[in-house]
């Protein structure tokens, strides 16, 4: 397996990813929807986008945009939690971003316009970081990147090709905090078991036993 002796990191890679730094600015002159109204900053990313892995969330939630991160609240707390129960790091092994970068009100579920309208700034993050493997957190991720809706429960753990990347759609971490159970077979015990897959298919490619979709 290569490390990235720069990034201590097994699943980073050296070579640098397109440029992002405008994308914060970009992102704060955005009015393509209603949700830029109420919003108190735009919510881009955070770990490291020389990373292999992405994952992609909903949206912002009230601590997001306070601080302009994704995933700090519980429900990030709990992802970080089991992305390190499978040894990967969320500072250095994973990039976190989500479909929608502005708060959608009391934490609804973004509409398919507002999905549609942030299109472009995840697309731009998505060729930027370059993932090979992808996870979509919840159903509204798995809508919005893959134009599915309502299949979570039935699609979680499943390898599906996209863009010539392997994407793996699991259950939302704030849905596990609402089924805390760890018993075998329960919410939380299937997304150890879909993590630990996600993590057997980095190192698989960083070994060359695997490669992504043609």
């Amino acid at each position: 397996m290569v490390v990235d002796s720069q990034q201590g990191s097994l699943f980073a890679v050296p070579e640098p990813a397109a440029d992002l730094a405008n994308l914060r600015e970009r992102c704060d002159a955005c009015r393509r929807c209603g949700l830029a109204a109420g919003r108190q900053q735009v919510v881009i990313s955070r770990g490291n986008p020389h990373a292999r892995l992405m994952v992609i969330g909903e949206g912002p939630g009230a601590q997001e945009d306070a601080t302009g991160l994704p995933f700090v609240g519980r429900a990030g707390q709990l992802l970080d939690q089991m992305l390190a129960s499978v040894s990967l790091d969320s500072n250095q092994d994973v990039y976190i971003c989500n479909v929608v970068k502005c708060r959608p009100p009391d934490n609804r579920k973004p509409t398919p316009e507002e999905m549609r309208a942030c299109e472009p700034w995840l697309a731009i993050q998505i060729e930027a970081v370059d993932p090979p493997v992808v996870i979509l957190a919840g159903a509204t991720a798995l809508e919005g990147v893959l134009g599915i809706r309502g299949g979570i429960t039935r699609l979680r753990g499943q390898w599906h090709p996209w863009q010539g990347r392997w994407v793996m759609p699991v259950f939302h971490p704030s849905y596990l905090l609402r089924n805390p159970s760890r018993q075998k077979g329960s919410p939380r015990w299937l997304t150890w078991q879909d993590l630990q897959e996600v993590r057997r298919r980095l190192e698989a490619m960083t070994s060359g036993a695997a490669a992504p979709p043609g």
